[in-house]
Protein backbone atom coordinates (compact mmCIF):
# COMPACT_ATOMS: atom_id res chain seq x y z
CA UNK A 1 0.00 0.00 0.00
CA UNK A 2 1.38 3.48 -0.86
CA UNK A 3 2.80 4.97 2.34
CA UNK A 4 2.10 8.56 1.29
CA UNK A 5 -1.68 8.05 0.89
CA UNK A 6 -4.19 8.46 3.73
CA UNK A 7 -5.46 5.41 5.58
CA UNK A 8 -7.60 3.39 5.38
CA UNK A 9 -6.58 2.94 1.76
CA UNK A 10 -9.93 1.47 0.73
CA UNK A 11 -11.65 4.70 1.81
CA UNK A 12 -9.25 6.81 -0.26
CA UNK A 13 -9.81 4.57 -3.32
CA UNK A 14 -13.57 4.88 -2.83
CA UNK A 15 -13.37 8.70 -2.58
CA UNK A 16 -11.33 8.91 -5.78
CA UNK A 17 -13.68 6.64 -7.71
CA UNK A 18 -16.70 8.63 -6.51
CA UNK A 19 -14.97 11.86 -7.57
CA UNK A 20 -14.43 10.51 -11.07
CA UNK A 21 -17.99 9.16 -11.32
CA UNK A 22 -19.80 12.16 -9.81
CA UNK A 23 -17.64 15.07 -11.01
CA UNK A 24 -14.99 14.28 -13.62
CA UNK A 25 -17.14 12.25 -16.02
CA UNK A 26 -20.23 14.51 -15.91
CA UNK A 27 -18.20 17.71 -16.33
CA UNK A 28 -15.92 16.42 -19.09
CA UNK A 29 -18.24 14.12 -21.04
CA UNK A 30 -21.62 15.83 -20.58
CA UNK A 31 -20.95 19.51 -19.91
CA UNK A 32 -17.95 19.94 -22.19
CA UNK A 33 -17.86 17.00 -24.58
CA UNK A 34 -14.58 15.23 -25.30
CA UNK A 35 -13.05 13.66 -28.39
CA UNK A 36 -9.96 11.48 -27.92
CA UNK A 37 -7.59 10.87 -30.81
CA UNK A 38 -5.48 7.67 -30.69
CA UNK A 39 -6.82 6.44 -27.34
CA UNK A 40 -5.12 3.08 -27.94
CA UNK A 41 -1.74 4.73 -27.25
CA UNK A 42 -2.64 5.34 -23.61
CA UNK A 43 -0.92 3.07 -21.06
CA UNK A 44 -3.21 0.38 -19.68
CA UNK A 45 -1.09 -0.15 -16.58
CA UNK A 46 2.00 1.20 -14.85
CA UNK A 47 4.68 2.03 -14.36
CA UNK A 48 4.14 4.83 -16.85
CA UNK A 49 4.07 8.61 -17.08
CA UNK A 50 1.43 10.65 -18.88
CA UNK A 51 2.42 14.24 -19.65
CA UNK A 52 0.12 17.00 -20.91
CA UNK A 53 0.01 20.71 -21.57
CA UNK A 54 -1.53 22.74 -18.75
CA UNK A 55 -4.00 25.59 -19.31
CA UNK A 56 -6.79 24.86 -16.83
CA UNK A 57 -7.79 23.09 -13.61
CA UNK A 58 -9.99 20.98 -15.88
CA UNK A 59 -6.89 19.36 -17.39
CA UNK A 60 -6.67 16.87 -14.53
CA UNK A 61 -10.35 15.97 -14.80
CA UNK A 62 -9.95 15.21 -18.49
CA UNK A 63 -6.91 13.00 -17.89
CA UNK A 64 -8.75 11.04 -15.19
CA UNK A 65 -11.56 10.24 -17.64
CA UNK A 66 -9.17 8.83 -20.25
CA UNK A 67 -7.93 5.86 -18.23
CA UNK A 68 -9.73 2.60 -17.36
CA UNK A 69 -11.93 3.02 -14.29
CA UNK A 70 -10.34 -0.05 -12.70
CA UNK A 71 -6.93 1.67 -12.79
CA UNK A 72 -8.05 4.96 -11.26
CA UNK A 73 -6.71 4.26 -7.72
CA UNK A 74 -3.30 3.56 -9.27
CA UNK A 75 -3.20 6.93 -11.06
CA UNK A 76 -1.18 9.59 -9.21
CA UNK A 77 -1.25 13.23 -10.32
CA UNK A 78 1.89 15.23 -9.56
CA UNK A 79 1.17 18.76 -8.32
CA UNK A 80 2.78 21.79 -6.72
CA UNK A 81 2.92 21.49 -2.92
CA UNK A 82 2.92 25.25 -2.44
CA UNK A 83 -0.45 25.51 -4.23
CA UNK A 84 -2.48 22.39 -3.49
CA UNK A 85 -1.25 21.93 0.09
CA UNK A 86 -1.32 25.57 1.16
CA UNK A 87 -4.40 25.33 3.41
CA UNK A 88 -6.34 22.56 5.22
CA UNK A 89 -9.24 22.45 2.74
CA UNK A 90 -7.07 22.08 -0.36
CA UNK A 91 -4.84 19.63 1.52
CA UNK A 92 -7.85 17.45 2.31
CA UNK A 93 -8.97 17.38 -1.33
CA UNK A 94 -5.41 16.83 -2.59
CA UNK A 95 -4.74 13.81 -0.33
CA UNK A 96 -8.11 12.14 0.28
CA UNK A 97 -9.79 12.66 -3.09
CA UNK A 98 -7.07 13.10 -5.70
CA UNK A 99 -4.07 11.34 -4.14
CA UNK A 100 -1.75 14.10 -5.35
CA UNK A 101 2.00 13.65 -5.09
CA UNK A 102 3.36 16.98 -3.80
CA UNK A 103 6.46 18.45 -5.40
CA UNK A 104 8.13 21.66 -4.35
CA UNK A 105 8.55 24.29 -7.07
CA UNK A 106 11.93 25.97 -6.91
CA UNK A 107 12.70 27.39 -3.50
CA UNK A 108 9.09 27.33 -2.32
CA UNK A 109 8.76 26.73 1.38
CA UNK A 110 7.33 23.50 2.64
CA UNK A 111 3.56 23.70 3.08
CA UNK A 112 1.86 21.54 5.67
CA UNK A 113 4.93 19.39 6.19
CA UNK A 114 4.67 17.74 2.79
CA UNK A 115 8.16 18.45 1.49
CA UNK A 116 10.02 15.17 0.97
CA UNK A 117 13.36 14.92 2.71
CA UNK A 118 16.27 15.03 0.27
CA UNK A 119 15.17 14.22 -3.28
CA UNK A 120 12.00 16.26 -4.09
CA UNK A 121 11.03 13.59 -6.64
CA UNK A 122 11.37 10.66 -4.24
CA UNK A 123 7.61 10.12 -3.89
CA UNK A 124 7.33 10.02 -7.69
CA UNK A 125 10.08 7.41 -7.89
CA UNK A 126 8.36 5.31 -5.25
CA UNK A 127 5.05 5.52 -7.11
CA UNK A 128 6.67 4.29 -10.34
CA UNK A 129 8.38 1.47 -8.45
CA UNK A 130 4.92 0.35 -7.27
CA UNK A 131 3.68 0.25 -10.86
CA UNK A 132 1.53 3.39 -10.69
CA UNK A 133 0.75 5.84 -13.50
CA UNK A 134 1.92 9.42 -12.96
CA UNK A 135 0.05 12.40 -14.43
CA UNK A 136 2.52 15.23 -14.90
CA UNK A 137 2.40 18.71 -16.43
CA UNK A 138 5.98 19.48 -17.57
CA UNK A 139 5.27 23.21 -17.94
CA UNK A 140 5.09 23.33 -14.14
CA UNK A 141 2.17 25.78 -14.00
CA UNK A 142 -0.88 26.85 -15.98
CA UNK A 143 -0.03 28.98 -18.98
CA UNK A 144 -1.97 31.28 -21.27
CA UNK A 145 -4.98 29.73 -23.07
CA UNK A 146 -3.87 27.35 -25.84
CA UNK A 147 -0.21 28.44 -25.54
CA UNK A 148 2.62 26.13 -24.46
CA UNK A 149 5.08 27.48 -21.90
CA UNK A 150 8.73 26.47 -21.62
CA UNK A 151 9.07 22.95 -20.24
CA UNK A 152 10.77 22.28 -16.90
CA UNK A 153 13.45 19.55 -16.62
CA UNK A 154 11.81 17.65 -13.74
CA UNK A 155 10.71 14.73 -15.94
CA UNK A 156 14.25 14.27 -17.25
CA UNK A 157 15.61 14.13 -13.69
CA UNK A 158 12.90 11.66 -12.72
CA UNK A 159 13.70 9.24 -15.56
CA UNK A 160 17.51 9.37 -15.56
CA UNK A 161 17.74 6.17 -13.49
CA UNK A 162 14.72 4.47 -15.10
CA UNK A 163 14.78 5.52 -18.77
CA UNK A 164 12.70 2.55 -19.96
CA UNK A 165 9.49 3.77 -18.32
CA UNK A 166 7.06 4.81 -21.10
CA UNK A 167 6.19 8.50 -21.33
CA UNK A 168 2.99 9.22 -23.26
CA UNK A 169 2.30 12.86 -24.30
CA UNK A 170 -1.22 14.27 -24.59
CA UNK A 171 -2.10 17.62 -26.09
CA UNK A 172 -5.34 19.04 -24.66
CA UNK A 173 -7.16 21.54 -26.86
CA UNK A 174 -10.01 23.80 -25.78
CA UNK A 175 -9.64 23.75 -22.00
CA UNK A 176 -7.78 27.05 -21.94
CA UNK A 177 -10.89 28.66 -23.39
CA UNK A 178 -13.39 26.67 -21.34
CA UNK A 179 -11.87 27.53 -17.95
CA UNK A 180 -8.70 29.65 -18.20
CA UNK A 181 -6.55 30.65 -15.27
CA UNK A 182 -8.50 32.78 -12.79
CA UNK A 183 -11.91 31.36 -13.74
CA UNK A 184 -13.86 28.82 -11.66
CA UNK A 185 -16.96 28.08 -13.74
CA UNK A 186 -16.35 26.14 -16.98
CA UNK A 187 -17.90 27.43 -20.18
CA UNK A 188 -19.23 24.66 -22.46
CA UNK A 189 -16.51 24.31 -25.09
CA UNK A 190 -15.74 21.16 -27.00
CA UNK A 191 -12.43 19.57 -25.95
CA UNK A 192 -10.00 17.40 -27.92
CA UNK A 193 -7.27 15.18 -26.49
CA UNK A 194 -4.51 14.16 -28.92
CA UNK A 195 -2.49 11.20 -27.63
CA UNK A 196 1.04 10.88 -28.97
CA UNK A 197 3.30 7.84 -29.21
CA UNK A 198 5.52 6.93 -26.23
CA UNK A 199 8.65 9.08 -26.25
CA UNK A 200 12.19 7.67 -26.01
CA UNK A 201 14.48 8.97 -23.28
CA UNK A 202 17.57 11.02 -24.17
CA UNK A 203 20.58 11.11 -21.88
CA UNK A 204 21.24 14.76 -22.72
CA UNK A 205 18.77 17.03 -20.95
CA UNK A 206 18.54 19.67 -23.66
CA UNK A 207 17.91 17.07 -26.36
CA UNK A 208 15.17 15.42 -24.29
CA UNK A 209 13.36 18.70 -23.59
CA UNK A 210 13.57 19.61 -27.25
CA UNK A 211 12.05 16.22 -28.13
CA UNK A 212 9.15 16.87 -25.76
CA UNK A 213 8.56 20.36 -27.13
CA UNK A 214 8.66 19.09 -30.73
CA UNK A 215 6.16 16.35 -29.92
CA UNK A 216 3.70 18.80 -28.33
CA UNK A 217 4.14 21.14 -31.31
CA UNK A 218 3.23 18.33 -33.73
CA UNK A 219 0.16 17.35 -31.70
CA UNK A 220 -0.91 21.01 -31.47
CA UNK A 221 -0.54 21.36 -35.23
CA UNK A 222 -2.82 18.37 -35.75
CA UNK A 223 -5.40 20.05 -33.53
CA UNK A 224 -5.15 23.33 -35.39
CA UNK A 225 -5.46 21.53 -38.74
CA UNK A 226 -8.60 19.74 -37.59
CA UNK A 227 -10.18 23.01 -36.47
CA UNK A 228 -9.55 24.56 -39.89
CA UNK A 229 -10.92 21.54 -41.75
CA UNK A 230 -14.66 21.84 -42.50
CA UNK A 231 -16.84 19.05 -41.21
CA UNK A 232 -17.69 16.49 -43.85
CA UNK A 233 -21.18 15.97 -42.40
Amino acid sequence: MPSDLPRPYWLYALCLRLFVLAIAWPVVLLWLGLTVRHRARLPRRGPAVIIANHNSHLDLLVLLTLLPFSQIPRVRPVAAADYFFRNPVLRLVARWILGLIPVQRGAAASSGGVKPAGDPLQLCREALARGEILLLFPEGTRGEPEVMSKLKPGLWHLLREQPDIPVVPIYLQGLGKSMPKGEWIPIPFFVDAYVGRPLPFAAEKGVYLQTLESCFAVLATKGATRMRTPSSG
